[in-house]
């Protein structure tokens, strides 16, 4: 394996997937990229205080269908349970935030 290949092996890889606000709904992808545009992708989940997990088999099922694709059905499983996550998790930040307003009053 020359250096290039180990360059292109080693480079950051980042999928998004959005699911409307139907809970029912098929989350699609809606970005993938590899190297500097996953980079700039994480970098703006970061900036807008989007979950992020790491999870790099998924991200590699993930990456290798077209942006815009339902979710296949081969990883509608993970997805679901870390949407179940990140669901839980917004809810926990909406309470801690309802609780400091409730404080400052």
């Amino acid at each position: 394996m020359n250096d290039d290949t180990k360059d292109i092996i080693k480079r950051q890889k980042a999928v998004a997937i959005e699911q409307q606000t139907s809970h029912q709904d098929i989350p699609k992808i809606t970005a993938s990229g590899f190297g500097a545009n996953a980079e700039k992708t994480l970098k703006l989940a970061f900036d807008n205080d989007v979950k992020v997990r790491k999870d790099e088999e998924l991200v590699e099922l993930l990456s290798t269908f077209e942006v815009g694709n339902l979710i296949p059905l081969e990883a509608l499983n993970v997805v679901s349970e870390i949407l179940s996550h990140v669901y839980r998790e917004n809810i926990k930040l909406d309470e801690a935030r309802h609780n400091e307003m409730m404080q400052e009053k």
